[in-house]
Order: C-alpha cells, then sequence, then structure tokens
C-alpha cells in the first residue's frame, strides 16, 4: 500500500484539490455500493490498454443500468492526461496507477431502485505513482490460500467490475490472519476462480492455464495480453475448469494484474508449487509484459 498522498482528483470533469470535498453524501455509490471501476497502469503519460478499460467499463455499467456519456472513453483520456500532469507523473519517467469510479449518481430519495429519475452518473479519476512490489515477493513469490468465501457462476453479477466489494476485503483480511499474501476464491463447485484483484495462471507441461470465464472470474486485460502472450512465446493457451490441485501439482504459478502486473505464486496453503521458487516462465511473462507496458514491444 503506497503513503503518497494524491494534490489532486478528477471529479465529473473538474481537477479538484485531493483534501476537499468532492461528493454528496446522498450519492449512490456511497450509500448502496452502487458503482463501477477500472484500474489501469500510465506510464509516461501513456495510459495502457485504456480503449479496452473503458469497453468494460461500459459493460459493467450496462449490467447495472447506470448511463455512461457516449463520449466516456475520450472524457477519461482528457482527464487521465490532466491529472497526470497536474501530479507530475506524465514525464518518461512517470510511472502511475489509475482508479477510474463511476456510481450512479446523487439521488435524494430512498430505496434501491432509482425511482426512475435521471441524474447524471458521478464520475472519479484518481492517480497515485505505482510502488514497486516488495524485492521479496519477486524473489521469493507469493504465498496463497483459499478464502472462506465461495464464487457463483450463475450470479450475473461476476462479471461486472462493481465498487461493493466487502466479499474481496474480507478474503484479504483471510489471507493476512493466515499469514498468506493472497486469498484466492473457489467457485461453489470447489473449482479454482481468482485473486482478490488478480487472475491466477499455471504453467504445465508446455500449457499456460487459467480458470476460464465460466468460473466466476472477472476476465482482466492482462489475462487477455497473457494469453495471446503464450501462443507467441511457445506456450499452448487453456481456459478451463481448474482445481486446487491442478495449482499444487503445477510446475510454475503466477497472478496477473493491470497495476501489478505479473507476480509469481510459490506456494498454496502452506505447500510450496513447483521448486518453491519463482520459474522461469513467470519471469520471462513479467519482463515482456513490463516491456509492453514500457512500449519497447508490440502486443502479441
Amino acid at each position: 500500500m503506497t503513503t503518497h498522498r494524491p494534490a489532486h482528483v478528477w471529479v465529473d470533469g473538474r481537477l479538484l484539490p485531493a483534501e476537499g470535498q468532492h461528493l454528496s453524501a446522498f450519492d449512490r455509490g456511497f450509500q448502496l455500493g452502487d458503482g463501477i471501476f477500472e484500474t489501469l497502469r500510465a506510464r509516461g503519460g501513456r495510459p495502457t490498454e485504456l480503449p479496452q478499460h473503458a469497453a468494460r467499463l461500459r459493460r459493467s455499467a450496462d449490467g447495472l443500468a447506470i448511463a455512461l456519456p457516449d463520449d466516456v472513453e475520450a472524457r477519461l483520456g482528457g482527464a487521465v492526461a490532466e491529472l497526470l500532469a497536474a501530479e507530475g507523473l506524465d514525464g518518461p519517467d512517470g510511472d502511475a496507477s489509475i482508479r477510474i469510479t463511476v456510481s450512479r449518481g446523487a439521488i435524494m430519495a430512498r430505496g434501491l431502485l432509482p425511482h426512475g429519475v435521471a441524474v447524471p452518473p458521478t464520475i472519479v479519476v484518481q492517480a497515485w505513482p505505482v510502488v514497486p512490489p516488495p524485492r521479496d515477493h519477486l524473489e521469493r513469490g507469493l504465498h496463497l490460500v483459499a478464502s472462506a468465501i465461495r464464487r457463483d457462476p450463475e450470479s450475473p453479477l461476476v462479471a461486472l467490475k462493481t465498487t461493493s466489494r466487502a466479499d474481496y476485503v474480507y478474503a484479504r483480511i483471510e489471507a493476512r490472519d493466515a499469514g498468506a499474501d493472497d486469498a484466492l476464491f473457489l467457485t461453489i463447485d470447489g473449482f479454482l476462480s481468482e485473486a482478490t484483484t488478480a487472475n491466477v495462471f499455471l504453467v504445465r507441461r508446455g500449457e499456460l492455464a487459467t480458470p476460464a470465464a465460466g468460473c466466476a472470474i472477472l476476465p482482466g486485460t492482462t489475462r487477455d495480453w497473457l494469453l495471446r502472450w503464450a501462443a507467441h512465446v511457445g506456450l499452448a493457451p487453456h481456459e478451463g475448469w481448474l482445481t486446487t490441485r491442478d495449482l499444487s501439482d503445477a510446475e510454475e504459478a503466477f497472478l496477473s494484474s493491470s497495476v501489478a502486473g505479473v507476480l509469481p505464486v510459490t506456494s498454496f496453503a502452506g505447500a510450496p508449487i513447483g521448486d518453491g521458487r519463482p520459474g522461469p516462465w513467470t519471469q520471462r511473462a513479467r519482463a515482456d509484459r513490463e516491456a509492453f507496458i514500457d512500449g519497447r514491444n508490440a502486443p502479441p
């Protein structure tokens, strides 16, 4: 967790002091978690995969019937550029984590349904410098445990990136209390789903495997990139129904997310994965993804 204190925040078209008052107490994002969000990386002032994130934001908005502006991608591009410049993160060495949050907006009436009141959504963009992962995470790898929370593949909410994150907070607390770095969600039938903020990958017998979309996952933009990357570098990409035994028996494992990139996983439930050290495919995946974010190689 970064201790950097942003100086600015972008709210509904305006750059405001971060310490100011920004939202109404009646905003449904605050009241009900009635909102959606995206996180992405921006290096050297260049947002990574903004069109893909904007498209997923719109899919999440459609799922909750939140009306986004038709030109939301262009608005977000301008907001990110303005905010990065204000925070001094737009230079060649700038490396930022961007969060885009959208709520249904402020509605004075009570109740779950918005009562047909048409209000513009609240759109907020925030930026922080990217803090490199602890050296130990890259050299030793992450230790994971299974969360007690189970994911339902039949739920229509699993494919929406909503601001309702209580399950994820609870799971991360479980991991902390178990002395682990992160928690894995399993489906109600016991198949692998995802970690609290990342997709999970296994390397086994020349294959790069990851839980299928039907396993109650949120398909990440980095996940999509890695599946294309695998075919490019000689690993057979596979999306399927994987078990904790598959994870324990894998040669290598790693997590992927837009901001953290690729992070090695070297143990699960107290037992080592592979030889208990970050593997060569994991290290290559991380290096190639970072090079892509830098603009030093083309997408696979």
